[in-house]
């Protein structure tokens, strides 16, 4: 069975993704388990632009069913609308008006129980795609894209997690930024959860946002520490008092960014960054022991 990690953050820009792929390719060369990386922030998948060299296996595209109601058949009974709970479907009788809002629906299939005159059939219509990708140095990585103006965000992030390896080890999750849906859905079903967070007041901020996510869900977590050095010790007494585990400390480098900044940080990272990813990696490995 895979043991799945997420990596997570309460806002954009804290190294959220950089923390996935380092910790990918420490992984990979300290341990050399099957390990697959999933890039679910499929609004804004970047994983790949690390991995110029990887080879696309496999692409799919993801649909979604929408209702489509017949207005033929169709007798303005409203018990579609009544049954819908996201306010989808818009009715007008007296002009045979009937739609369906596709940004709205959640393809439930409410309506179609609903109906009692068969008028209502569902259409596809794709959402974005999941692809498949492979290295040269045996990297496995899986990502969705989201199609532009979609927004079911969480349902492409529930297919794109039916599709990672049955064979892999360790499943690493790279989690939408902030704390809404797509990320209660990347870390639902996880074993650990990763917070990535800045030793700043505004870090501090989301850190306990994400936290208290985390704990709503009842999943065991640990903080990184990105860009160590800057601002304030607020963050780490915050961490003391309330007993949280800190995995790790990520010193800020002018250096780290620029090779960042450049797609480089998977083969060029000084080694004192590789070794605070391998002591990373060596206590989540206590954490999978403990767990298995």
């Amino acid at each position: 069975m895979s043991y799945k990690i997420a990596i997570a953050s309460g806002k954009g820009g804290t190294g959220k993704t950089t923390v996935a792929i380092n910790l990918l390719v420490s992984w990979q060369r300290v341990i050399g388990e099957h390990i697959e990386l999933v890039d679910c922030d499929v609004e804004e998948p970047n994983a790949m632009i690390f991995f110029p060299e990887a080879q696309k296996e496999k692409e799919e595209s993801i649909l979604q069913l929408i209702p489509e109601i017949n207005r033929d058949s169709c007798t303005f009974c409203k018990a579609c609308v009544e049954y819908c709970e996201f306010n989808a479907i818009s009715l007008i009788p007296h002009v045979r008006f009937a739609e369906v809002n596709q940004s709205l629906c959640h393809s439930c299939g409410a309506c179609l129980v609903a109906c009692k005159h068969n008028a209502i059939n569902e259409i596809p219509y794709p959402i974005g795609k999941v692809s498949s990708y492979k290295t040269n140095n045996g990297y496995f990585i899986k990502e969705g894209r989201l199609k532009i103006g979609s927004l079911m965000q969480t349902m492409l992030i529930k297919e794109l997690k039916k599709r990672v390896s049955e064979h892999s080890n360790i499943i690493l999750y790279d989690a939408p930024p902030g704390t809404s849906c797509p990320v209660v859905e990347t870390i639902s079903d996880t074993d650990y959860v990763i917070i990535v967070a800045e030793p700043t007041l505004f870090g501090l901020y989301d850190l306990k946002l994400m936290i208290k996510l985390t704990r709503e869900v009842n999943l065991p977590f640990g903080v990184i520490i990105n860009k160590s050095g800057l601002g304030d010790r607020q963050v780490y007494n915050f961490l003391r008092e309330e007993g949280i585990q800190l995995l790790g400390e990520i010193p800020f480098s002018k250096e780290y960014a620029g090779l960042y900044a450049k797609g480089d940080i998977v083969d060029k990272a000084s080694e004192g960054i590789q070794e605070v990813y391998k002591n990373v990696v060596a206590k989540l490995s206590n954490e999978i022991m403990q767990y298995d």
